[in-house]
């Protein structure tokens, strides 16, 4: 959905509710306490107010989500989402406050609680088909200028999943204390599903996950013999540098 098609999809607080009522009841309303279809709408607040004709309990579409108790407009909220999500440079709660004309402190419970959702979708799936898994050195450079594995900045493990035609599916991103085939061996059995294809570079510690249902790839990394080798997953690794930089 680019810029213009979210705009007018969610230009009112009333298009916006509509939005959540139909992804908390797809078919109908349903009392989340006794499974009753039919309610009562009170409106008389800013979000309306749903009460079961049957066991008169009350609920609302915000309740149980990251809107819950919120005082901010479901239009701010929104936008603040879309902004989070599109701009791969990374949003700070001071861009948020000054775009969306709102205080920091509320700017930055939104950014805080969007991100944890965000965080809390990501534990839900596990890689799977062919992935490539690499690492990424994140920090600022050491004195001296030495780059690579064994300096001083922190090692984050990235694996992507790519679909059948070669293109970004799912990442999984996570601070590593080594880069020894233990440690990689169970980042792989916790994010990725067992006899999924794992390309990677040929350093000696990818070959432990041959030993535990994987099927590595192993190429050496050179873009000028192999420039598709591990290109989305560099490209992500440098986007996520980008987010933290820009942050």
């Amino acid at each position: 959905m680019n810029l213009i098609q979210f705009q007018k999809k969610f230009q009112t607080e009333e298009s916006c509710h509509q939005h959540l009522f139909k992804m908390k009841w797809p078919e109908r309303y349903r009392c989340p306490k006794c499974q009753h279809q039919k309610a009562y709408e009170i409106k008389t607040r800013n979000s309306p107010l749903y009460e079961c004709t049957n066991c008169q309990h009350q609920t609302t579409v915000i309740a149980g989500t990251i809107f819950e108790k919120t005082r901010t407009d479901l239009v701010k909220w929104f936008w603040a989402i879309y902004l989070i999500a599109q701009d791969k440079r990374g949003v700070s709660a001071t861009y948020l406050s000054d775009e969306l004309d709102i205080a920091y402190q509320t700017a930055w419970t939104i950014q805080h609680k969007v991100r944890k959702a965000m965080g809390e979708r990501d534990a839900a799936y596990a890689l799977a088909g062919i992935v490539e898994l690499d690492e990424a050195f994140f920090g600022a450079p050491t004195e001296g200028g030495k780059r690579g594995r064994g300096i001083e900045q922190t090692t984050v493990l990235v694996a992507l999943s790519i679909d059948k035609k070669g293109c970004p599916k799912y990442l999984k991103m996570q601070v590593i204390p080594d880069v020894k085939g233990t440690t990689l061996t169970d980042f792989a059995t916790t994010h990725i599903e067992a006899g999924s294809t794992i390309a990677s570079d040929r350093y000696r510690s990818y070959q432990a996950l041959t030993k535990n249902g994987f099927h590595p790839e192993a190429k050496k990394y050179d873009l000028k013999e192999n420039p598709d080798h591990l290109k989305w997953l560099h490209t992500i690794i440098s986007n996520a540098k980008a987010i933290i930089g820009g942050t």
